[in-house]
């Protein structure tokens, strides 16, 4: 369903949306990605934000509002693996690269023949035993192309470096300890040589980190934990968080109980942007272990929150927890666009994130500082955020108590959103947020930390939020901090966007349709029926006969969709974490599937 700006107002007031942080100024020049950051569009896509300000945006417009109705299938790969496809391809020097998941194999595809027939591929061979520690689905998100290397991640626990024209391994670096609960998940980034790699693992109990690794060799660098001792995070003397309470020494051991810090979670699963000119890397931590809150009391720091480092040794130079003592599985390892706007005459860098917790956060990216933070989705578990403190302000009914039901918590554990990246258009000055109405039901009770094993302390049941749709597209004015227009579906919105210069709106459902929007109205231009659910990134480049192309993996799977890859039973509304409850008619809609489709223009 099409909501105008005026039909999502009245949305907004009947559920009772409130957008409760007054703004300290008047925005006053549209919002562009910096140039060092987001540079002029080569027809590539080497790494999957498809450039270090993460707008996931191409300035290819060969395929516009005008002429989308035409698009067509213009070749598809069987990967062989149906389980979540959360990948985007990438495309670099007329080859296209796909990693799966699980068992991770790489495959390229060779561009400049017909049909784009299979150049090489690659198996690393992953250990069985990693999808016991997998505890959403086997997923991977992508690999990165650099200087003549495919580098991408295993479920495992390892970062391993191809040769990108023979698929011929250069190293491989084992990082996880599958033993403890880790996995790797995440798409790596490359900054100055640097590759740059998270952990998963949060509901295993493991330690969170972030490390790099030397682009060459594969030798590890420095590694920077989230819990811990200030040297085990990496923060020194130059360490000048904007808010009070993310000052103090030690902090990643005084704000837990005894050593839960060891156990603490706060992985790096998610998303990493940079800045050139200011050479800062920007990336999320995730939540604190366990789900249940009343073990951990205090913020546990550094979970659920944004870190600026630098690139070269891993220190920290500033530091904002989104969501203090993470009461709901929050996380904060979502994407970040990197923007400037003025704001009272003066210029801004800041970085937008729409956030778990439902609230759309501009944070200035030098300092910390939270500029504003608007609810972009209906949550009843805050009522904004503190700008003076920083602090979220949290509805107290609606925090989680051992051995008590706490209903119609929203948003869910998965947030408002959840991994899947939005994009961002600077000639609409929208972005374009993919996102969930779901909410949940949620009983605490005692756990007790095995290496190895879950380690959460909940029950949690979700369910569909007001309305009764579960997903939603909506593309926000950055600008005017506001919904323009909305897109409801019947299932959580589970892909990415992509935007372009077009004017188009690409996303994909869990039921497998592949759809364009009028990126300025919303109004639907194109769609195509998938033989999957979709849950990938799509991406767009240009071939080497000069088409422009547009690329998304259908496979349905992840958190929302393991109902359906996991082929869990629908009268278990507990399975995979409480999601199977919001999603017992999904095997009705969709079955599992592991295909990449290429569209182009007759």
């Amino acid at each position: 369903m099409y909501l105008s700006l005026s039909k999502f107002s009245f949305v907004i007031a009947l559920i009772g949306i409130s957008f409760a942080v007054v703004y300290p100024g008047n925005i006053q020049a549209d919002p562009n990605p910096p140039l060092s950051a987001a540079p002029k569009d080569d027809g590539q896509w080497s790494m999957p934000a498809k450039n270090y300000a993460s707008t996931r945006y191409t300035d290819l417009q060969q395929i516009n509002r005008n002429n989308v109705a035409d698009l067509d299938v213009t070749f598809t790969f069987d990967t062989g693996i149906k389980k979540g496809q959360e990948a985007a391809p990438i495309i670099v020097n007329d080859t296209l690269y796909i990693v799966t998941p699980y068992p991770n194999k790489v495959f390229a595809l060779d561009l400049t023949r017909p049909g784009a027939p299979l150049k090489w591929k690659y198996d690393p061979e992953t250990l069985p035993a990693s999808q016991g520690v997998a505890c959403c689905d086997v997923v991977n998100r992508g690999g990165v192309y650099w200087e003549g290397k495919f580098i991408f991640n295993t479920l495992d626990g390892r970062t391993i470096a191809l040769n990108a024209n023979s698929g011929e391994e250069i190293w491989a670096t084992q990082l996880g300890d599958i033993h403890s609960g880790e996995s790797i998940t995440m798409a790596p980034l490359v900054v100055k040589d640097h590759v740059l790699v998270g952990n998963s693992g949060g509901e295993f109990g493991v330690r969170g980190w972030l490390a790099a690794l030397n682009v060459n060799d594969g030798e590890v660098e420095w590694k920077a934990f989230h819990t811990g001792p200030d040297e085990d995070v990496l923060i020194g003397e130059d360490f000048e968080p904007f808010y009070a309470m993310d000052r103090g020494k030690d902090l990643g051991v005084s704000t837990w109980p005894n050593d839960a810090w060891k156990t603490g979670g706060g992985t790096a699963w998610g998303w990493i942007s940079y800045d050139p000119d200011l050479d800062l890397i920007y990336y999320g931590t995730a939540n604190p272990g366990p789900w249940n809150a009343e073990q951990r009391p205090g913020d546990n720091k550094w979970t659920a929150g944004i870190f600026a480092r630098d690139p070269d040794d891993g220190s920290a130079k500033w530091f904002y927890q989104l969501t203090p003592h993470d009461a709901h599985d929050y996380d904060g390892v979502n994407e970040i666009i990197l923007l400037d706007m003025k704001i009272d005459g003066e210029e801004r860098k800041v970085l937008v994130r729409p956030e778990r917790n439902g609230f759309l956060y501009v944070i200035d990216r030098v300092t910390g500082e939270v500029i504003s933070a608007d609810a972009y989705s209906y949550t009843n578990t805050a009522n904004g955020v503190n700008l003076e403190t920083g602090r979220l302000r949290v509805v107290e009914s609606k925090i989680p108590t051992t051995g008590e039901e706490i209903s119609d918590i929203c948003p869910a554990a998965s947030g408002a959103k959840d991994w899947n990246p939005s994009a961002y258009s600077p000639k609409t000055g929208l972005l374009y947020i993919p996102h969930q109405n779901v909410c949940m039901d949620w009983t605490s009770h005692e756990t007790n930390y095995i290496a190895g094993t879950p380690y959460i302390g909940a029950k949690v049941i979700m369910k569909p939020g007001p309305g009764g749709h579960r997903g939603v597209l909506t593309a926000w004015d950055v600008l005017g901090r506001e919904a323009v227009w909305e897109v409801q579906e019947e299932f959580p919105l589970w892909s990415g966007s992509l935007a372009t210069a077009g004017g188009l709106i690409f996303y994909g459902t869990m039921d497998g349709w592949f759809k364009a929007l009028d990126a300025s109205t919303g109004e639907l231009l194109w769609s195509f029926k998938t033989n999957s659910g979709i849950i990938g990134q799509p991406v767009s480049y240009q071939s080497p006969d000069g088409k422009q192309h547009i690329a998304v993996l259908a496979g349905v799977g992840g958190w929302a969709g393991a109902i359906v890859s996991g082929d869990l039973d629908p009268r278990d509304p507990t399975a995979a974490l409480g999601y199977v409850g919001a999603m017992t008619d999904l095997k009705k809609a969709t079955k599992p599937g592991g295909t990449l489709y290429v569209f182009a223009l007759p």
